[in-house]
């Protein structure tokens, strides 16, 4: 049984029909799978075929605690029917299953997040790879501590490296166990300390203008690595994936997670804390791909896109672009 939780809604998944036979003609909402979590009846999951499951975290409460702009909750829904009409270029042995959305009630942001880390975990055990969208990126908490709970109680040594596209190191403090959506990893890191288990965390686009001295010396300390914005350009694409490779290479599984403030905010808009000076898409893509691409990747989520801030769906079909691609990537597939 999931907590605050509940299954998608079907009647989302509708777009175009070039063909109801031919499945070359297919589209995202042709071939997805409606699986309920909490009760999976018949549903059987062929874990011999590559599998990926849809789960949206509906929160704004991390956002509220951290003063952002609000809206992230209705994300996964407005994301959902960008995806729906996205061409589906794989073939059978790649399958797409959407298991709803887990919800905040009263404020609880806590509760929502350990709802999130049993589904994840959950969706993990069932050979099928996690593909989150949120919400505010207090989503973190909770997919990363599935994502643990999952390796952990399986392999107590290996090493879980996070990969975090986003403008702000979100290492801010907090108190009494009371998170938001800018002091995730730093719980993270206090929770690895106490389970003495390896912190490693790797940031791609961090704006200075964003981050204070103190989040500086904060990341030196716990020997974060991180990528400024300002330096992220097609000129130096070659060293900002080497630095990726050899993180990636000291960490046995990876959990990348996209903040969608990394992005110049002329193409999202619609984000929590739009960045006039983010990263092009172009780029970002290329560089998400190849983490994809790099047969580590344990689970993904993309975060913070507020709907209503979002001009012309602009970070909405941004964010449906990154899954469709993520997906092609880790299913070989060269239109990724």
């Amino acid at each position: 049984m999931v907590n605050n939780y509940r299954v998608a809604n079907k009647n989302i998944w509708q777009g175009r029909v070039d063909n109801s036979k031919d499945f070359a003609s297919f589209r995202w909402h042709q071939v997805i799978c409606n699986i309920n979590l909490s009760n999976l009846g018949e549903t059987k999951i062929d874990i011999n075929k590559k599998n990926y499951c849809l789960l949206g975290y509906e929160c704004n409460e991390g956002v509220i605690r951290n003063l952002g702009r609000t809206g992230t909750e209705k994300a996964p829904d407005y994301l959902r029917k960008e995806m729906a009409n996205l061409a589906w270029n794989n073939n059978s042995n790649v399958e797409l299953y959407d298991a709803g959305n887990i919800f905040c009630l009263n404020n609880n942001l806590e509760t929502a997040q350990q709802a999130l880390s049993e589904a994840v975990e959950k969706i993990l055990s069932l050979g099928m790879f996690p593909i989150i969208m949120g919400g505010g990126h207090d989503i973190a908490f909770g997919n990363y501590n599935g994502v643990a709970g999952f390796v952990y109680k399986r392999q107590k040594e290996k090493r879980i490296g996070i990969i975090n596209f986003d403008a702000h190191f979100d290492l801010r403090p907090y108190k009494n166990m009371k998170g938001s959506s800018g002091t995730m990893f730093l719980q993270i890191a206090d929770m690895c300390k106490k389970n003495n288990n390896a912190f490693s965390y790797h940031c791609v686009g961090i704006q200075t203008y964003a981050n204070t001295k103190r989040l500086f010396q904060t990341a030196k300390e716990l020997n974060v690595n991180f990528e400024l914005a300002k330096n992220i350009n097609e000129s130096n694409l070659a060293d900002i994936k080497s630095n990726l490779n050899k993180f990636i290479s000291q960490n046995d599984h990876i959990y990348l997670t996209i903040c969608s403030d990394v992005f110049s905010s002329a193409y999202a808009p619609g984000v929590s804390s739009p960045q006039p000076f983010g990263l092009l898409p172009e780029i970002s893509l290329e560089l998400i791909k190849y983490v994809a691409a790099s047969n580590k990747l344990v689970s993904f989520d993309i975060a913070e896109i507020s709907p209503r801030f979002d001009e012309d769906n602009r970070t909405a079909k941004l964010g449906a672009i990154i899954i469709y691609a993520l997906i092609n990537t880790l299913s070989g597939n060269h239109l990724g």
